[in-house]
């Protein structure tokens, strides 16, 4: 081992050597390289950072992986099938969505439609249907300090199954007794519209027998881009009958969020279907698997590209490094005339291509990383994914490897050249 280390040190400090009497060849080297092992570094940047953000909010979103979804279609007594069916129990939650304004009355929101606050959909969203014709509740009224939001009424603790993220404040406690003025659990795009514009607590939900009194409880990330509430439905049916919870008239929707094996799934499915729904089926979700196995195809299809121009740079080493070897026949007989090992010969070669490797790949993961800070500062104002983007450094990893990959490819045959060339060179020359 000591014989080893000693043989690894006299071939790194001739190789160092050579880099310095050699500037020129070394920059050939280099800028062969470069190219390939840049676009490593940025394909596993760009893959680190797309999956960073793809993948953080999937299951906020869409619910966790190896859990079931039950989208309940609209019809008479679904409502009511639901509720009775989840009530109290932990293995299923029922989510009732629609839609409701909080703010003054007889007024335009300022986010027609429950639109983000940044954005302007126009209010395409707030019209309201029934058996007369569709019309917008708002026509004619003036805006004024009001906000449209989501509105999703819980049977109970729904984060088994969408591990939603409390900011501030406190998740909804379904231990309590109801209170006649609902408490609401904010998402924090609602709570930045409600922290921008003072609006008085009157809350208007269609349907209702009068108008509710809200009370903000905590603030939540949810993956939600727009303005959403959460509340117990206990609460809010003390106001409106469930019988018109989930009226697609009022923009409302039912899902049954459920464990995977639970019991309420054929229990749910037989009601529904007595009721006169056909076809119905849980969705098991897969969401986060399937996201993660197309960014990892993306991945290798452009590793696959950054692997064909590594090796292209690689094959610059290669005839570098042959005419280097051709140029210093003399030295390397001579070095073998006085006892020098083959090994150590390999290794002086070798040497050369992995320090210029290593050399390269620290200039590339450099500028990759300055390219990243550049590139967050001029447009992370206007590309919020931008902004506090951090470098992965498994990419700087990998630029790592694939200098080192790079320089082994174009050293090892020169460094087999220069192991065979004979003694008898010397006295040739």
């Amino acid at each position: 081992m000591i014989r080893l280390s000693g043989r690894l040190r006299t071939a790194t400090i001739i190789g160092i050597q050579g880099i310095r009497a050699r500037k020129l060849r070394t920059f050939l080297s280099m800028v062969s390289l470069f190219l390939g092992v840049l676009a490593v570094v940025v394909v596993q940047a760009g893959a680190g950072i797309a999956e960073r953000l793809q993948l953080a909010d999937v299951e906020l979103n869409s619910g966790v992986d190896g859990s079931k979804a039950l989208y309940v279609p609209s019809m008479t007594g679904a409502s009511q099938a639901v509720a009775d069916t989840v009530r109290s129990r932990t293995d299923a939650v029922g989510l009732f969505n629609l839609s409701a304004i909080i703010g003054e009355p007889g007024v335009r929101p300022v986010n027609e439609g429950g639109s983000p606050f940044d954005q302007d959909w126009g209010g395409g969203n707030s019209q309201i249907c029934n058996q007369n014709g569709c019309y917008d509740p708002n026509e004619g009224a003036p805006r004024g300090q009001a906000i449209e939001l989501r509105l999703t009424a819980l049977t109970g603790d729904v984060r088994p199954f969408r591990p939603y993220q409390v900011k501030s404040g406190q998740w909804l406690d379904f231990g309590t007794a109801p209170m006649m003025a609902p408490r609401l659990v904010l998402n924090e795009e609602a709570a930045k519209g409600f922290t921008r514009y003072q609006v008085p607590a009157e809350m208007r939900v269609p349907g209702a027998t009068a108008n509710l009194t809200p009370r903000f409880v905590g603030v939540i990330k949810d993956g939600d881009a727009s303005p959403h509430a959460y509340l117990r439905l206990d609460e809010l049916t003390s106001w409106l009958p469930l019988a018109r919870l989930g009226d697609p008239n009022t923009m409302g929707d039912i899902q049954v969020a459920m464990a995977a094996g639970t019991p309420v799934e054929p229990v749910l499915i037989a009601k529904l279907t007595g009721l006169g729904a056909q076809g119905l089926a849980a969705e098991t979700i897969n969401t986060r698997k399937q996201m993660k196995d197309q960014l990892n195809l993306l991945r290798l299809i452009f590793l696959a590209m950054a692997g064909l121009v590594l090796v292209i740079g690689a094959a610059g080493v290669l005839n570098v490094g042959l005419a280097t070897v051709g140029e210093r026949i003399e030295e390397f007989a001579l070095r073998r005339a006085v006892g020098t090992p083959r090994a150590v010969l390999a290794g002086i070669v070798l040497a050369e291509t992995l320090l210029t490797g290593l050399l390269t790949a620290a200039l590339a993961i450099g500028l990759s990383v300055a390219g990243l800070k550049v590139l967050s500062a001029v447009l992370g104002s206007s590309e919020p994914f931008l902004q506090n983007v951090e470098f992965p450094w498994s990419a700087g990893v990998s630029g790592i490897v694939a200098g080192l990959v790079a320089g082994i490819l174009g050293g090892f045959v020169p460094a087999l050249r220069a192991a065979r060339i004979p003694i008898a060179t010397v006295m040739r020359a």
